[in-house]
């Protein structure tokens, strides 16, 4: 195929992308502003989409995953963190509920004559919930930090700043890596996962990360009771890049193991909830605690 029949469809792709970028972004960064039940809406909606998704995935290799169980907890532990945002008081209720959550999976996929491996879909239902709800939970953690270390008054744009770090870091790492692969990349990162992936694109992705993350920094000085230098965001941002990366090649192997291109089809140009924020997972967790190391070692 000569490069001119396919550049329609990667202009196809590309203009997909941006517009559901052009809609998605926009209100996400509304709703971590506004905070209150309009991020904890939006983050619960995201979870509970993604752990759909993610019980079609395993469905053929776990077993039964439970996704009536799965889903609704993915979302409750975004909820418990909404009204709880103490890590030290969501941490206590997000392991009972993963506690009940695992024993009600085993007792009901026992139960379940048409399930042959009860323990590993119990063992899928409650990862499920983690890698989801568990991970996304962190979004409204982070947006409370500044007052639940006791900044005095309320400050919006404390937390605001704080989410919007993990958030833009991966956003404009990913979309670095995409165009730098796209234009410079010819080393394949890992063909058994994700054959689109090159080395050039990871490191354009590193790079972006690095920049957006001390771009971050430079604002970064006026959160309350936290320190936070550019140089410091830059290390977060090229931490985060890494995991990232990670979180998109973990997604892949999921797909991989289940035999599909996309864990869904809800987001033309993108794939499934799962496909757009599979990097999330992993940064905005690592983004909480990198953001408290930075305290100590600040």
């Amino acid at each position: 195929m000569s490069p001119a029949s396919r550049s329609p469809a990667i202009s196809d792709e590309l203009r997909s992308r941006l517009l559901v970028v052009a809609v998605i972004a926009p209100v996400s960064v509304l709703a971590i502003y506004l905070d209150d039940w309009y991020l904890t809406a939006l983050v619960a909606a995201i979870s509970g989409l993604a752990a759909h998704e993610f019980y079609n995935l395993a469905r053929d290799r776990a077993g039964r995953p439970l996704a009536w169980l799965g889903v609704p907890a993915a979302a409750l532990l975004v909820l418990i963190a909404a009204i709880e945002p103490s890590f030290h008081v969501w941490g206590n209720r997000a392991l009972t509920l993963l506690l009940l959550l695992g024993l009600l999976a085993v007792a009901c996929s026992t139960l379940d004559r048409s399930t042959e491996q009860p323990l590993l879909s119990a063992t899928a239902t409650v990862s499920g919930v983690l890698y989801t709800g568990g991970t996304l939970s962190f979004a409204l953690l982070l947006r409370h930090l500044p007052e639940i270390r006791g900044a005095m008054p309320v400050r919006p744009l404390d937390g605001f700043m704080l989410v919007m770090l993990p958030v833009a870091v991966t956003a404009l790492g990913d979309s670095a890596s995409y165009f730098v692969g796209k234009r410079m990349g010819r080393t394949r990162l890992a063909p058994r996962l994700s054959p689109g992936k090159t080395v050039e694109g990871s490191i354009g992705g590193l790079a972006g990360a690095v920049v957006t993350g001390y771009v971050a920094g430079l604002f970064m000085d006026k959160v309350a009771t936290l320190t936070l230098t550019p140089v410091m965001c830059a290390g977060i941002g090229l931490l985060l890049g890494i995991a990232g990366q990670l979180g998109d090649l973990s997604e892949s192997l999921l797909k991989r193991e289940a035999g599909v291109k996309d864990s869904g089809d809800l987001l033309p140009g993108h794939g499934g909830v799962l496909d757009r924020f599979d990097s999330l997972l992993f940064t905005v967790p690592l983004a909480y605690g990198l953001v408290l190391l930075a305290q100590v070692v600040a």
